[in-house]
């Protein structure tokens, strides 16, 4: 597999038609998936290695629903909206191994937009000395009456031995 898929518009390139199928395949499997909608504006100077793809307060994160490629042009819903988007666009590279498709607008040559997955979000949990206690089959748990929280956590053999040699 190729790390990255390149369809240009109006480009001679002999794979740019096999590309275009490509990534409306990868396009049309998003359907009912949460993506994340990034747009930025391209640097002048150093271009798309200058982007800075931090979140930002105006990305988007939304299902998206029936989404298809027809010509140059890219057609999707958002959930309970009855208004079909669209973006035509110049050029489209499929990042394979993040899985992200990056869009250049035809009438935005200075943007660029990039279509994935919302990054993975850790729920972290604070315990002021919580109590503890290892039970049966290694079921490690924690709790904290103020909080009037409780965490079972199972161990592997091989996890708890590291456990307790990290206590000792």
């Amino acid at each position: 597999m190729q790390l990255q898929t390149v369809w240009e518009s109006g480009s001679n390139n002999p794979e740019n038609a096999k590309n275009f199928d490509n990534i409306a395949e990868w396009w049309k499997n998003l359907n009912g998936k949460e993506i994340s909608w990034v747009e930025r504006l391209i640097p002048q100077i150093g271009g798309l290695s200058e982007i800075h793809w931090q979140p930002q307060r105006f990305d988007v994160t939304f299902v998206i629903v029936n989404p298809e490629i027809r010509e140059d042009t890219l057609y999707w819903y958002k959930p309970d909206s009855p208004v079909q988007r669209n973006t035509t666009v110049q050029k489209l590279e499929l990042d394979n191994l993040q899985q992200q498709l990056y869009l250049y607008p035809q009438l935005e040559s200075e943007v660029v937009i990039c279509i994935g997955f919302p990054e993975v979000k850790y729920q972290t949990l604070e315990l002021n000395n919580p109590e503890f206690a290892l039970g049966e089959d290694n079921i490690l748990l924690l709790w904290e009456a103020e909080q009037e929280l409780e965490i079972k956590i199972s161990l592997s053999t091989e996890n708890l031995a590291k456990l307790k040699e990290l206590l000792a």
